[in-house]
């Protein structure tokens, strides 16, 4: 009789060993498979033409957060600058929002990069075509709060590393001096002229999405170009939208 209730109790203990293996692994399962759709970041081409083509790198950082757009290369030689925030985004954590990076990918056999002339340095007029056809409706059409176009340029301006939205009184100038005033070497300046406006920061800003322009000096140190980009990509990060 001993014996027996012994054995009972031992199938019960067993019972409840089991149970509780099953359920941790299912919960630890379910943790990984939660993490895993966080990260699921993909690239997709959206369209291409003859002179070029656009693709998105998407769901970088917070899946669940506001969604933001960057784009780069619609000045193809400014490509510096471009691949310094493909560089660093994409392998940044604990970010707060959602990001697409725009990825416009002009097909000419362009001068080397730091000959930035007007404009008619060579891929200028494509890129910014591809924008408008492409990108623009995408991000329009998105979803998105807010969009950063970002350029570089050759010294041509009183500042060097900056911020500012071509549209006076916008929302995506509300967004560019709320940058400019939580970094320490972005500034808010506007040229007042910006010939790529008209393809995206302007209609964007015309149609529902707030949008600035990054500018980085092209002829910076990679080290500060990698420091001014973290500037701005934490600011933006910590915008309120």
């Amino acid at each position: 009789m001993i014996k027996k209730r012994y054995l009972a109790i031992i199938l019960v203990i067993l019972i409840i060993a089991v149970y509780g293996f099953v359920t941790l692994n299912q919960s630890v399962h379910q943790e990984q498979t939660v993490v895993n759709n966080t990260s699921a970041i993909t690239r997709e081409l959206i369209g291409n033409d003859s002179t070029g083509s656009v693709e998105v790198i998407k769901n970088i950082g917070n899946p669940n957060g506001t969604r933001i757009a960057y784009v780069v290369g619609v000045h193809p030689l400014e490509n510096d600058t471009h691949q310094t925030l493909l560089k660093l985004l994409p392998e940044m954590n604990d970010l707060n929002h959602c990001y697409d990076i725009y990825v416009i990918n002009v097909d000419l056999n362009l001068s080397q990069y730091g000959q930035l002339y007007p404009d008619d340095e060579p891929g200028r007029a494509e890129g910014q075509d591809l924008a408008y056809k492409y990108v623009y409706p995408a991000i329009v059409n998105g979803s998105y709060k807010l969009a950063v176009d970002v350029h570089a340029h050759g010294g041509a301006y009183y500042s060097d590393t900056f911020v500012f939205s071509p549209v006076d009184g916008s929302a995506g100038e509300k967004y560019g001096r709320d940058v400019s005033n939580h970094t320490q070497n972005v500034s808010y300046y506007n040229p007042y002229q910006t010939t790529s406006g008209p393809y995206l920061t302007i209609p964007l800003n015309q149609n529902g999405v707030p949008a600035f322009y990054f500018e980085e000096n092209s002829f910076y140190d990679q080290n500060i170009k990698d420091s001014h980009m973290l500037e701005l990509i934490n600011a933006v990060d910590n915008l309120k939208i």
